[in-house]
């Protein structure tokens, strides 16, 4: 049995607003709705996700999504939440976006299933010269009725393009066109849209005689007010050359008690009875950070698959749990790789000194370690300060090199000791570690 996509979208908290009729619409059988993705980067972020969650819903619900890429309007630029203009995009740039785009979105939607697919707005509007358009389009729209969206009123004192403010105009006609070949019948997306989108359902009514409707989500904050999707380095993008996994993986799990309760209704798929059992275990227990833990794997699984979450977990956990040496030696390149971010005293150096690139020629990283002094080791990376302040740690038995104790500062290091051909781990005490990578 079909699930209520309505009811899903309000326990979710996922509806913010909503046309009448359109719950009699949904009731009367599988309807066709859409959501738009900006191609001006060429990945999306997870401030995206609440609308590919919409989409997910959706299609869980037993209706059909479209995802419309936006290549003709990502050459306008949509003035919503902004205070200037954006930078316009060439078409050979927006192709490539496009092209990753879908591929991130597969990875929540099914695109082959029952009609779902990706749309691209410049299949249609390559086709229409601008006299057509003001003729056929912009004529059923009054200036009054565009004046009065918030997306323009709120540019007013600042300034606003005539390309930006026909935009509302170029989103209105996409729902038209979709509304013509494909029979979708309902546009979602955040609140922020709303004008956008009833300018669509305004055009179709005009234009066509039709009816469509729309659904908005809310706009996502943080408990704390600031803005969702940013973490201290910027966006949290869903493309892993971006945001690598492990970092996708801690913004989750560095989650607040009361996002988490929210974010795991938004984002997972898990039904009602299973989060809410979920939120009641985590109430019990925050110190475990048990609904952060099972909503990063989630997200992260969904997104990047099931090695790249089995190594960001590890890697998490490496520093806090106990560890042998064989162990450390086990561990697959993909894990160190990941313990380069986890690490923050991290650096790649040349060991033992600088040599000349035509001097390397048929050496291999263990002989270029030869063999150094531990002590010079520690001063010269960074990890420790000075010389002496190597030889004091060194004596008070305090430094580890791959999980073996250091006991004499003499003791040098060769090739053997890379770990993965590589890696040397520095540690001083339980909690203070160094990542070296020999190169």
């Amino acid at each position: 049995m079909a699930k209520d996509f309505l009811h899903e979208l309000r326990w979710r908290g996922l509806l913010h607003e909503a046309t009448p009729g359109v719950e009699e619409l949904l009731a009367a059988g599988p309807v066709k709705g859409y959501i738009g993705f900006d191609p001006t980067a060429d990945s999306l972020h997870v401030g995206n996700l609440v609308q590919i969650m919409l989409l997910t819903h959706l299609q869980r619900c037993g209706h059909i999504p479209i995802a419309l890429v936006g290549g003709a309007t990502g050459m306008v630029g949509d003035p919503s939440g902004k205070k200037a203009e954006r930078q316009l995009q060439d078409e050979d740039s927006l192709r490539h976006n496009t092209a990753c785009i879908r591929a991130q979105l597969a990875r929540f939607i099914d695109l082959d299933r029952g009609g779902a697919q990706l749309v691209n707005n410049h299949d249609w509007f390559k086709g229409i010269g601008f006299l057509d358009f003001i003729r056929d389009v912009g004529k059923h729209i009054t200036v009054n009725y565009m004046m009065a969206k918030d997306s323009v009123k709120n540019r007013l004192e600042t300034g606003i393009s005539f390309t930006e403010f026909s935009y509302q105009l170029v989103q209105g006609y996409d729902f038209v066109h979709l509304h013509r070949s494909l029979g979708v019948k309902l546009q979602m997306g955040g609140s922020d849209q709303w004008g956008n989108i009833t300018t669509g359902t305004e055009l179709i009514r005009r234009m066509d005689g039709g009816e469509a409707h729309a659904i908005t989500s809310p706009l996502l904050t943080k408990a704390d007010g600031s803005k969702f999707g940013k973490s201290e380095g910027g966006n949290v993008w869903l493309d892993p050359k971006r945001t690598s996994p492990y970092r996708f993986y801690q913004f989750w799990l560095n989650a607040a008690d009361a996002d988490a309760e929210r974010f795991v209704r938004i984002f997972t798929t898990w039904e009602q009875a299973d989060v809410e059992a979920r939120i009641a275990e985590h109430a019990r227990a925050p110190h475990l950070r048990q609904l952060q833990k099972s909503l990063a794997e989630d997200l992260t699984r969904r997104l990047h698959g099931e090695e790249e979450v089995r190594e960001a977990i590890r890697a998490s956990e490496f520093l806090f749990k106990p560890w042998t040496v064989e162990q450390l030696r086990s561990y697959p390149p993909k894990f160190w790789e990941t313990l380069e971010e986890c690490i923050p005293g991290y650096r790649t150096v040349q060991v033992p000194e600088p040599v000349a690139e035509g001097d390397l020629a048929g050496v291999s990283r263990q002989q270029v370690l030869g063999g150094i002094p531990v002590v010079k080791l520690l001063a010269r990376t960074g990890f420790l300060s000075s010389f002496s302040e190597a030889r004091r740690a060194i004596k008070e038995g305090s430094i580890s090199v791959n999980g073996v104790k250091v006991t004499e500062e003499q003791q040098e290091l060769g090739g053997q000791d890379l770990v993965q051909d590589r890696y040397l781990l520095l540690q001083r005490g339980r909690k203070n570690y160094f990542l070296v990578r020999a190169e």
